[in-house]
């Protein structure tokens, strides 16, 4: 059969799609990972690669065969932790992947309780937006993913952590609640494509990409330079119920014409076969220690697609 080695060649190459920035991630020339592909394909009788496509694709062959060449690296680097546990030196590596709408006070919170929680763990962490935790998720290039749900796939394990309200920054506002119909004469301040709570945003307040009541519009990626703007140029923008700031007035509640009051629901997400559950769950546990009462209002919870 092919070797491991091979295998971890093919599964660079799936992801990178060309063979000179695969060759450089496996420190090898060009042509050894070439001709070592090569072989892993006259073995196994069939092409994993389509070679007249650029970039790269899979052939149906090959995409049958990622998932199990997947399966077997996570359970080869078992060896490596089981031989490390043995020796008295295991510390094993968790690489997490939280959106910036949650990372901006779960990390201020969280962090130092994580380290103590998991003394013999290198946690690193890093902002990325939904649809690319996804794809990291999908290349197992993280552990584990927090963002807003829902999701739902069979290779993931989905764990629901804490729902949480979507307020509106509206210092304009007389009262401290307020109808999405009242939102309409309002400039909304948007985040850039890609963040959920955009999308969110968008469809709880029956937004348009192109609805912006000036000639001059801005859309930026901090919650914090949105408020910013609103306080200066007037307009609203939502912020998730953990990032609001006790100390600044301005924020109120909305709802809907039937009373609904917009939220989203926090999840992890986990592959299903992590041979690292035992210290996943110990995150997952902190999360919902700190953010898991649950509300008694009626909350419509947003879809982020």
């Amino acid at each position: 059969m092919i070797s491991i080695q091979q295998i971890q060649y093919i599964l660079t190459l799936s992801e990178e799609k060309q063979f000179q920035r695969a060759s450089e991630l496996c420190f090898v020339t060009q042509p050894t990972l070439s001709m070592q592909i090569k072989k892993a394909e006259e073995t196994l009788g069939a092409s994993i690669f389509d070679r007249s496509r650029t970039p790269l694709e899979l052939t149906t062959f090959g995409k049958e065969l990622l998932p199990i060449f997947k399966d077997i690296i996570a359970e080869y680097e078992k060896i490596g932790r089981t031989v490390a546990k043995k020796d008295g030196v295991f510390r094993e590596e968790i690489r997490m992947a939280v959106i910036p709408t949650i990372s901006a006070y779960m990390l201020p919170d969280l962090y130092s309780q994580w380290k103590k929680a998991l003394p013999n763990v290198q946690l690193t962490i890093e902002e990325l937006k939904t649809e690319e935790i996804l794809l990291a998720l999908e290349n197992r290039k993280i552990d584990i993913g927090i963002l807003a749900g829902p999701v739902s796939n069979s290779k993931w394990r989905t764990i629901p952590l804490f729902q949480e309200e979507i307020k509106a920054f509206l210092p304009t506002a007389k009262k401290k609640e307020v109808n999405v119909g009242e939102l309409m004469n309002e400039h909304p301040w948007l985040l850039t494509s890609g963040n959920c709570l955009r999308t969110q945003m968008m469809h709880f307040c029956q937004l348009k990409t192109n609805d912006s009541k000036d000639d001059w519009d801005y859309e930026g990626g901090s919650i914090d330079l949105l408020e910013k703007m609103v306080e200066q140029n007037g307009g609203y923008t939502l912020v998730p119920q953990y990032l609001v700031k006790p100390e600044k007035k301005g924020y109120v509640s909305i709802k809907s014409s039937v009373g609904e009051i917009p939220a989203r629901e926090v999840i992890a997400l986990i592959p299903n076969k992590s041979p690292k559950w035992e210290y996943l769950e110990t995150l997952v546990r902190e999360i919902q220690l700190k953010y898991g009462s649950k509300s008694k209002q009626k909350l419509s919870i947003l879809s982020w697609k």
